[in-house]
């Protein structure tokens, strides 16, 4: 087996690339934007490399990656999922596998103290592909921070030429981060990428898509030739801002990715329909009694008159966008608006309920990342 270290040439969808001791670690914002808020959430999901893939040329028939991963336990909840890796082998899944060991962060849900066990990497094999020269692309896991090591192959490898295709910038909360889809390849946003051949870089950020402003400057100096950004969940559930600021707050956000891509098609999304948030203001919180029966779940827990003083609901922020959109529109012809329920509505929940009240599961991702590559591109211009 020939051994390579896997290095900023062979990765793609990563915003920063951080050396550690055992190799490199995909970051999702760069190191100054990371430095501007000590949020524990947001430098945990930042880092696991949802959309990213290691991408190279061979003849091999045995392709190993070394990494090491860290996986979440949170204590008194049912296990996590294990990260995936998908390869694909000139566009088509050749395989999907686990990597076991590397570090444990367990957890408490109750108080947020947790335990950090660090391990040893371990390694995720693909055999029986063709010995013909190939594109090979290992979509890394998007729930599962991940630092890579080194590529073991029966043949040489070498970097994939650049993407000819153009490249989709998008931005979201933990629905485009991938909760709950079943491998990284199949998060909704990769499901429309890989359905109209676009290079996807995937700034959904797990309970985080909160109108940073560096998270605004990061997506302006990034290079796209379109770019969506999905906004409001993670508004409502943190209960973070009234009415009053979000407005100023998304022309701020919108403004700055402006400076950047004045001409870029870009696409405001609202929030998928979400029964708990449409009319019910936050925070969100775990559901305790379902944690007791061995689930997660998820409850609004603010009371539906607090609209009245300016809390934000998904109905709120629904009209909100539209009406901001329209206007914006009126001097920026390539901006377009989204109703986030034309990709999952009322009468989806009907026959596909997010089973935790939040998130879609794998099969509504699938659907999701369909409709928006049938309907949302269309729209930019």
């Amino acid at each position: 087996m020939i051994t390579t270290p896997i290095t900023t040439d062979l990765i793609r969808g990563a915003v920063e690339l951080e050396p550690t001791t055992h190799g490199l670690l995909p970051h999702r914002l760069p190191a100054w934007a990371r430095a501007q808020t000590p949020d524990p959430q947001l430098h945990t999901v930042e880092a696991q490399p949802s959309g990213v893939r290691v991408v190279f040329r061979t003849r091999a028939s045995v392709v190993e990656i070394v990494t090491v991963p860290t996986k979440l336990v949170y204590r008194g909840a049912p296990p996590r999922p294990q990260g995936v890796y998908d390869l694909y082998a000139d566009g088509v899944l050749a395989g999907q596998r686990t990597v076991a060991g590397g570090t444990t962060v367990t957890i408490d849900l109750a108080t947020g103290a947790f335990e950090a066990e660090p391990g040893e990497p371990g390694r995720a094999r693909f055999d029986g592909l063709s010995g013909e020269l190939k594109t090979v692309e290992i979509w890394l896991p998007h729930n599962e921070k991940t630092e890579l090591v080194e590529l073991r192959t029966d043949e040489p490898i070498e970097p994939a030429p650049p993407a000819d295709r153009p490249r989709w910038l998008h931005h979201g909360s933990s629905i485009s981060h991938g909760s709950d889809a079943a491998s990284p390849s199949t998060t909704w946003p990769a499901v429309a990428a890989g359905r109209r051949g676009f290079e996807l870089t995937n700034l959904g950020l797990g309970g985080s898509a909160l109108l940073d402003p560096f998270t605004a400057r990061t997506l302006r100096d990034l290079p796209a030739d379109l770019i969506s950004v999905k906004i409001g969940i993670n508004l409502v559930n943190a209960d973070l801002m009234r009415v009053r600021a979000f407005g100023p707050a998304v022309h701020g956000f919108l403004d700055t990715l402006r400076e950047g891509h004045p001409e870029t098609p870009l696409l405001v999304v609202s929030p998928i329909f979400c029964p708990i948030h449409e009319d019910t203001p936050g925070p969100g919180a775990f559901d305790l009694e379902a944690l007791r029966e061995g689930r997660v779940s998820f409850v609004a827990t603010g009371d539906p008159a607090e609209r009245a003083a300016g809390k934000l609901t998904l109905t709120v922020i629904r009209e909100e966008l539209a009406r901001i959109v329209a206007d914006r529109a009126k001097t920026d012809p390539h901006l377009s608006y989204l109703d986030g329920r034309e990709l999952y509505g009322e009468a989806d929940f009907a026959t596909m309920p997010l089973p935790d009240q939040l998130h879609p599961d794998a099969a509504t991702h699938r659907l999701m990342g369909e409709r928006f590559a049938d309907r949302a591109f269309a729209q930019l211009r």
